[in-house]
This record gives structure tokens, C-alpha cells and sequence, in this order.
């Protein structure tokens, strides 16, 4: 088969690569329907992650099981299925309690797995992997692509700030994550939720998917509209979606005492000062979105018509091209690509 290797920065090829095989009984090997390219791929991609060995790339999917091993009970041959970016087990004491992305058995789909590919291995496959009750036409595959990742990971940002009826809620990030963060908050019954952007394009699709207000300030001068925008108080909520030192304080700083952060941004040079901790008051709560928590619910609603979160792929590519999705959304002129097989 082929697949995405990414050798170096901005080196990325589409080659041979071994033909995955069952290696232990909770495995299954799937046919990928359709994959893309994260924001998180751009940080090796990049060169800000050093790339020390070939890495496997790829780890939002959908596609058919193809196998499975004989240990695997609730997906069967000819399932489509949705996984999640984080391999789980989902039996674990960790996992029982709703962070199945850090399952003491997990590991993440990218650099050993990769699933910018035609086909791969996806362990324990009853724990990571959730098949859709019926065959989705063709329309759906984009919106169940984006909820194995980048919804649930916006969706997670937005429960983990406990945006809610009555909230204001602010969203640090105009890619991907943070314009579904939008959706996720909307959808959880935010009143008010302004989104941090400056690209008039991010600023269309956040408001269709339920922003009220934009703000194209960044830094202190975005805190100080916030402020303004909530008689001095700060937002009930904010997602952090980048991932920066400037994100990160940013996000603190626009969130009211007693608050909440959901911070989902891979971070990257990120230290917060003590004080600013100590006299925010603020709650953090984030990291790797245990995705595989919200599977069934952000299927049914993607299902059911509730929510169109595919609208965040704003550019299509067959697989074979991949490496232009990466330059398209290292450049910025993608918001998010999706790759399809051949």
C-alpha cells in the first residue's frame, strides 16, 4: 500500500509502505474512507518538533474494517467506522473515567500508525474505534472525519470551559479546533461567544457556526475588548486553541474569576507565570481530547443532521497529493484539507 511519510521539515512524501497486518487478537485493519491534514501534523511539518525518524503521518480517519483479530467482539468485517486520534482500550481505570486519551495502554495514531494512507492498523479496535449503525453517504464522511479529532477535540475544549446556557464564552484560535470550538459551544447552548480571529474567511465560517462577536485584536489588546465586552469582567468561558505563550496568557487573562479555561492547543514554549496563575482564579482544564468520551454523541448528531462540522475542510485533495494539503495549510491558504482515496 502507500502512505504519507514525513522525513524532515516540509519533506513529505507519499510511498510504499508495508501492508498492515493483524499483529495481536484486538486488532482490525481498515480501508480509509477519507483522512486529512491536523494543524498538529504543521508543527513537525514545520521543523518546531524535531523530526528524529520517518514518521507515519496521519491520525483522523474514517474508513471499513477490513479485518479484525479474534479477540474483537463489537466491530465486524464491512463496519464503517470512526476512531479516534488516541489508540485506547477503553476498559482502564483512566479510561472508565472519561480520559481515554490517556488510557495506561493508549498511544497516538501519529508517527507509528498514520492514516494519511490506503489502509492501517488500528489497535485495540473494540476500545478506539465506532461503527456507525448504517453505510453514511457520501455527504457525511467529511463531518464524521472531523469528529474523530478536530470536533471532539473543539467539543472537549468547550465541555472542559463548561460552556453552557448563560455563558459568554470566548475562543482563542480561528483554525480548525477553535471554529468547531465555536460549533461545540453553540451546540451546548452558549449565549454569547466571540471568536479571536482576523481572517475574514475563519470569521464567516465561525459565525455560521455560531459566533456573535469577533474581535481581531491579539495579546492584551484583545483581553482589554474582552473585558470591555463584559463590563470589566471577562468571559464565563474561553477555549485556548493554538497552543502559544501569547494564546495561553491570553486566554487566562480574557476569563473571569472563578472561570473556566479549556485549553486544547498543542502547546509549545508555554510557561505561565506563577503569579498570573495565582491571582486569576481561573480553572485549566486540557490537554489530548479523549475523544473516544464523545464518539457516539457527536455521531448521532452529525448523523441526525443536528451539526455540519465538515464545512471546516475547505479544501480537497486525493490522498496521493498530500504534501500540497500541507503547504495549503502551512501557508494559510487551507483551513483544514481532506484527503481522499484515489
Amino acid at each position: 500500500m502507500k502512505g504519507t511519510i514525513l522525513y524532515g521539515p516540509r519533506d513529505v512524501r507519499f510511498e510504499n509502505r508495508p501492508d498492515p497486518e493483524i499483529s495481536k487478537p484486538t486488532d482490525a485493519i481498515i480501508r480509509i474512507s477519507a483522512a486529512c491534514v491536523c494543524g498538529s501534523d504543521l508543527w513537525p511539518y514545520r521543523g518546531i518538533e524535531p523530526v528524529k525518524k520517518p514518521l507515519m503521518m496521519g491520525h483522523e480517519y474514517v474508513g471499513v474494517v477490513e479485518e479484525v483479530g479474534s479477540a474483537v467482539k463489537n466491530i465486524k468485517k464491512g463496519d464503517f467506522v470512526v476512531g479516534s486520534f488516541c489508540i485506547s482500550d477503553n476498559t482502564c481505570e483512566i479510561c472508565r473515567s472519561g480520559y481515554q486519551s490517556r488510557c495506561v495502554n493508549g498511544e497516538f495514531v501519529s508517527g507509528t500508525i498514520g492514516t494519511q494512507a490506503e489502509f492501517a492498523r488500528i489497535p485495540f479496535a473494540d476500545g478506539t474505534l465506532v461503527a456507525t449503525s448504517d453505510r453514511p453517504s457520501g455527504d457525511l464522511i467529511p463531518s464524521l472525519l472531523a469528529a474523530s479529532d478536530v470536533l471532539g477535540t473543539g467539543w472537549f475544549a468547550a465541555d472542559a470551559a463548561c460552556a453552557g446556557p448563560g455563558k459568554t464564552v470566548a475562543v482563542v484560535g480561528d483554525g480548525a479546533v477553535g471554529l468547531l470550538g465555536v460549533l461545540s459551544a453553540k451546540q451546548m447552548g452558549a449565549e454569547r461567544i466571540i471568536l479571536m480571529s482576523r481572517h475574514e474567511d475563519r470569521q464567516k465560517l465561525g459565525r455560521e457556526f455560531g459566533a456573535t462577536d469577533i474581535v481581531t485584536e491579539r495579546g492584551d489588546e484583545a483581553v482589554a475588548q474582552i473585558k470591555e465586552m463584559t463590563n470589566g469582567l471577562g468571559a464565563h468561558s474561553t477555549v485556548e486553541a493554538v497552543g502559544t505563550q501569547e494564546s495561553m496568557m491570553q486566554a487566562i487573562h480574557s476569563t473571569r474569576a472563578g472561570g473556566y479555561v479549556g485549553f486544547v492547543g498543542v502547546t509549545h514554549g508555554v510557561s505561565i507565570p506563577g503569579s498570573d496563575l495565582f491571582m486569576s482564579e481561573v480553572h485549566l482544564l486540557g490537554g489530548p481530547a479523549p475523544v473516544r468520551r464523545y464518539l457516539p454523541e457527536l455521531i448521532d448528531l452529525i448523523v441526525n443532521g443536528e451539526i455540519n462540522p465538515g464545512k471546516v475542510f475547505d479544501q480537497t485533495l486525493p490522498l496521493p497529493r498530500v504534501a500540497e494539503g500541507y503547504k495549503a495549510m502551512d501557508e494559510r491558504r487551507a483551513i483544514k484539507t481532506l484527503l481522499m482515496p484515489a
